[in-house]
């Protein structure tokens, strides 16, 4: 190998390392907008908590859901989120009853049937691979609660 050969080899491996030097620094930069989830990988359990507890809900907002549009009135009482294996659903009491005030079917699953309230009791039908899973909610003083179906 002469010495022309060399510098060429030299310099394409020299080139070759800045290059990667450069992608991981854009990726570091760029980070997780390119790897997907922020804050990393949730696991089932930390979702389940997550899921669990009523995440306080600004007043006077309009949020979207799969139910539609909904605004928070200023009867809005308690918020929330149940989930089944067939999906989640998102309830509140107020002075008309119970109403559902949003519902998500989870992966290979669909929503059924839904009656949102306000009543007594509003339930949601997720089907799927696995069957039927109803959640049926109810207001037990001023919080909503799952109930078993009649």
């Amino acid at each position: 190998m002469g010495r022309r050969s060399i510098l060429i080899a030299t310099g394409w491996v020299a080139t070759a390392a800045v290059a990667l030097l450069i992608g991981l620094g854009a990726i570091r930069l760029v980070g997780e907008s390119i790897t997907g989830t922020p804050g990393g990988v949730r696991g089932e359990a930390e979702i389940e908590r997550a899921l669990a507890s009523p995440e306080p809900v600004p007043t006077g907002t309009t949020s979207a859901t799969s139910a539609g549009p909904v605004a928070p009135s200023a009867s809005s009482g308690v918020r929330r989120v149940f989930a089944t294996d067939g999906g989640t659903a998102v309830a509140e009491c107020g002075a008309g009853g119970v109403r559902l005030v949003s519902w998500a079917p989870g992966q290979g699953y669909r929503v059924r049937d839904v009656d949102r309230g306000p009543d007594d009791d509003v339930e949601v039908t997720f089907e799927g691979p696995s069957g039927k899973h109803e959640l049926k909610v109810r207001c037990i003083g001023s919080e909503p609660v799952a109930v078993a179906d009649d």
